[in-house]
């Protein structure tokens, strides 16, 4: 098993998006790349923390491959838009990856060139070391397969992930 740590926007929508692809165990919701440790989601929400609402990624490389993953991941948000998704807006929003070694990285750099013609603005996702990753609260764990009536997911997050299924539907179980 392998894990990748995902940053595009907000959680429940990224969350949403992978759940149910064929290979993928697991997607927790958490906070990444900044510099309070165990931080909350009000304070993430505060901009003060330098977190990112990330997902981490559990997933079985032989099934899905590492590149097809983060293939899924640019389809689910838009990585060009800085610091923001749609009407979200902050440094808790932006595009990121945070790799654990040098071939996430690569793999992650490649993939970004690969799409890059298909986005009409440059690709702005940040691709940053992993330095820590902290569980979010428990009522952000499948949010969007809880509360599938909540304005908010079914305006943003239920779009997002309908998108995404429609264009890697054989990917999904």
């Amino acid at each position: 098993m392998e894990s990748l740590v995902l940053g595009g926007g907000c959680f429940w929508c990224v969350e949403g998006a992978l759940k149910g692809l064929r290979g993928v165990s697991e997607v927790i919701p958490g906070y990444s790349g900044g510099h309070v440790d165990d931080p909350t989601y009000e304070q993430v929400c505060g901009k003060r923390t330098g977190h990112a609402e990330v997902v981490r990624v559990s997933f079985d490389p032989e099934i899905i491959g590492r590149t097809t993953l983060l293939e899924v991941f640019f389809t689910c948000h838009d990585p060009t838009q800085l610091n923001r998704q749609g009407n979200d807006i902050g440094p808790q929003y932006r595009s990121a990856v945070f790799y654990a070694d040098e071939g996430q990285k690569q793999d992650t750099e490649s993939v970004i060139e690969s799409l890059a013609e298909h986005f009409p603005s440059p690709i702005v996702t940040d691709v940053s070391p992993l330095a820590n990753f902290f569980v979010a609260e428990d009522y952000h764990h499948d949010y969007f397969a809880n509360n599938p009536t909540n304005p908010y997911c079914r305006v943003v997050t239920a779009p997002k992930i309908a998108k995404t299924r429609a264009k890697h539907a054989l990917l999904y179980e």
